[in-house]
């Protein structure tokens, strides 16, 4: 069965062109990888996708989602086992204030040693296309679907 993950791409139009909020993953593995995300995560059973991206964005940006009007931009797999659904809206976060949720793991591995670690390590905006070239590449449709239904982006 495959699980479905829920988003929030927010994005704001600026004079010099508009940008999109990324996180960037964190943990160990990703330490010193480049690699960006959008924030989401799981949907709980019985849970509306929409409430689960509310849901995550705070967990994961530490911030309630702006409110207004969500644009959904659909459902792509993220892989064989995952499908991530989007939703995007616009608004402004203070990266200052970003602060993730964290798991715990055993790391070094095979050390007994069990660490904190933030799921995502920060927050930035980027331009859609430095957004395009930074995300996850199974994610990177987003971009261009936002572009597709949000007049003037």
């Amino acid at each position: 069965m495959t699980k479905v993950s829920s988003g929030i791409l927010v994005y704001k139009r600026l004079e010099t062109g508009s940008k999109v909020l990324l996180l960037h993953l964190g943990g160990p593995f990703w330490a010193k990888k480049d690699s960006w995300t959008i924030p989401k995560g799981e949907v709980n059973d019985h849970e509306e996708d929409i409430m689960a991206a509310r849901r995550e964005f705070a967990e994961e940006v530490g911030l309630s989602a702006p409110q207004g009007e969500m644009v959904d931009l659909g459902m792509l797999p993220q892989s064989q086992i995952k499908t991530n659904h989007i939703f995007a809206i616009e608004g402004d976060i203070d990266t200052s204030r970003f602060k993730c949720n964290e798991f715990e793991i055993e790391w070094p591995p095979k050390s007994g040693n069990i660490q904190r670690f933030p799921e995502c390590d920060k927050a930035e905006w980027f331009t859609l296309i430095e957004a395009k070239n930074k995300i996850m590449p199974a994610q990177a449709e987003f971009i261009d679907i936002l572009k597709q239904k949000v007049a003037n982006i």
